[in-house]
């Protein structure tokens, strides 16, 4: 079965504008030869100028003049490139030291910068699909003033590389040995509390699961450190909360006393990396009593492929104004094949495939999960009010959702991937030219048996004369994951992507050239929907 589209090509052109700083009406100036800013007289240099010498670099002939800030910086640049003084006219750009972290497995966590390595799975990266954690941390690196509560497994306490950023009960730690020094209920809660036994809290958070040590070191793994990991937030206060057994299972109970306990203790950003159970509307007052003291309340969507708008997944599913529900992403910048989502109810995206952090007995492992999106938010809710603590909740919520990169290939959640920098200048992201929701389209209607066959082999091919690359839209796509793929090539015959589980609304992988062929098959076991193809996008 055959495509062909012979379309009319017409070739837009997009201008997007790099925003690059510096100094606000500042210009830095190199003389022609013929005049010297040693013999110069300041004073007739600047009439002549038309502007006032702020600095001179003798050496090179260079004056730095000073303008008005609120001027065009294009404009002064073309009247002072016309001036017959001037050579070269530049602005006076603002540097900053880039920080890169010296923890020598900070390489491997893509999910903070990706520049195209490989994952676990031995799976490519696409360069830039990450939370921009080296440009956040040239503005901020966090700050000790701010509790996230990690309401979970508890916390490996002796990690090297957590110890330094968990928080710690002065009043328990200079108190009574066996002692409920601060009156809080939790006798010697040093370190935080566990509630796994909801009716006989403990102080005693050790995990012994792992889970929660590992969304710690992403939320606050010590950096600069010349070990293990960076955390997200170098400088925060991580407070363990302990309601999950040794096998990641927790009751209601104990869930609510666990958020109540951190509310108490000063949190400000609640980690929730859990979920299940159905609708509790205790478990929902807990929550809405963060939000009535100021706290934002992460939450993870859950990993069972399925609709949150359909069927809700709580605590991330309830109506309150300060939860964050957050869904996982892959090192291509994608909605991972587990992650839950929903247009309306999974709020943002962030790195939650082939996470590296920190483990139980001073290690470090590599987990996946809507788990591991939620520290990346969680950590970045702390760079956020570290750099403005005059935030409210809310709009911290509003800035982490509203300045958002597109995930590739459409999404299927309310917004897009985290993006740490952008959140802390309050900026929204620029139109993403390998997004092919920007490109022109062209309908398709390609689309297997419903539900398919076993052992079934389709092949389709589409061409689109003239196009410099083609995305394939997938209205629909359920199928047997691993066994059951659709493979798109190029026209060389190269395989570019395989497709399997559920990819419902979502865009292919760019292929480059005007030729697609697709080929559709499955094993002779288990059979699902299949796919449609609706349209194509194309430049």
């Amino acid at each position: 079965m055959k495509y062909i589209l012979w379309l009319v090509l017409l070739w837009p052109s997009f201008l997007f504008a790099r925003d690059i700083e510096s100094a606000p009406g500042e210009f830095v100036v190199r003389l022609k030869k013929n005049i010297s800013v040693q013999t110069s007289s300041l004073h007739s240099l600047s009439q002549a100028l038309g502007s006032s010498i702020k600095d001179t670099i003798p050496e090179q002939n260079i004056v730095v003049l000073k303008r008005a800030s609120f001027e065009n910086r294009d404009v002064a640049l073309k009247i002072l490139m016309q001036n017959s003084l001037v050579d070269i006219a530049e602005p006076n750009y603002v540097y900053r030291a880039h920080r890169t972290p010296n923890d020598p497995m900070f390489p491997q966590q893509w999910g903070f910068y990706n520049y195209g390595q490989t994952d676990a799975d031995l799976t490519p990266g696409i360069r830039g699909m990450d939370i921009g954690a080296l440009k956040a941390w040239d503005l901020t690196t966090g700050s000790k003033n701010i509790i996230v509560a990690v309401i979970d497994s508890g916390v490996d306490y002796y990690h090297p590389d957590l110890q330094g950023n968990l928080w710690t009960n002065q009043a328990e730690q200079n108190g009574k040995t066996g002692v409920d020094d601060d009156g809080n209920g939790v006798i010697d809660d040093i370190f935080g509390a566990n509630f796994v036994d909801g009716a006989k809290p403990t102080g005693d958070p050790a995990d012994d699961y792992g889970h929660g040590t590992h969304v710690s070191g992403t939320i606050g793994a010590q950096s600069f450190n010349g070990q293990g990991v960076a955390g997200t937030a170098w400088h925060v206060r991580i407070l363990p909360v302990k309601f999950l057994n040794e096998n990641g299972n927790g009751y209601l109970d104990s869930a609510i006393k666990a958020i109540n306990y951190a509310r108490k203790m000063g949190a400000k950003i609640y980690s929730n990396s859990w979920g299940g159970g159905g609708y509790s509307e205790n478990l929902k007052q807990a929550i809405k009593m963060t939000h009535d003291e100021g706290g934002v309340f992460v939450a993870s969507a859950g990993n069972d492929s399925t609709n949150n708008d359909e069927t809700p997944e709580y605590p991330a599913s309830y109506a309150v104004p300060n939860i964050i529900a957050v869904g996982s992403m892959n090192n291509r910048g994608r909605l991972s094949d587990f992650s839950n989502y929903g247009r309306y109810s999974v709020d943002v995206a962030a790195p939650g495939e082939n996470i590296l952090s920190t483990d139980l007995y001073g290690g470090y492992t590599i987990l996946s999960g809507t788990s591991m999106a939620v520290p990346h938010v969680s950590g970045i809710a702390v760079l956020l009010w570290s750099k403005n603590p005059e935030l409210k909740n809310t709009t911290i919520r509003n800035r982490i959702m509203s300045t958002t990169k597109n995930l590739l290939g459409g999404s299927r959640i309310r917004r897009g991937l985290v993006y740490a920098p952008a959140a802390l200048q309050n900026s929204i992201m620029n139109p993403d030219p390998d997004d092919p929701r920007a490109w022109n389209n062209q309908p398709l209607h390609i689309s297997s048996a419903h539900p398919y066959l076993n052992n079934t082999h389709q092949e389709f091919e589409v061409t689109i004369p003239g196009a410099k690359r083609i995305a394939l839209y997938f209205s629909k796509f359920k199928t047997e994951v691993d066994l059951d793929k659709v493979e798109l090539f190029n026209r060389a015959g190269t395989k570019v992507t395989e497709i399997f589980g559920r990819n419902d609304a979502e865009y292919s992988l760019p292929i480059d050239g005007d030729y697609v062929k697709i080929i559709f098959t499955s094993d002779g076991n288990v059979t699902d929907y299949g796919f449609d193809i609706t349209k194509a996008a194309w430049e």
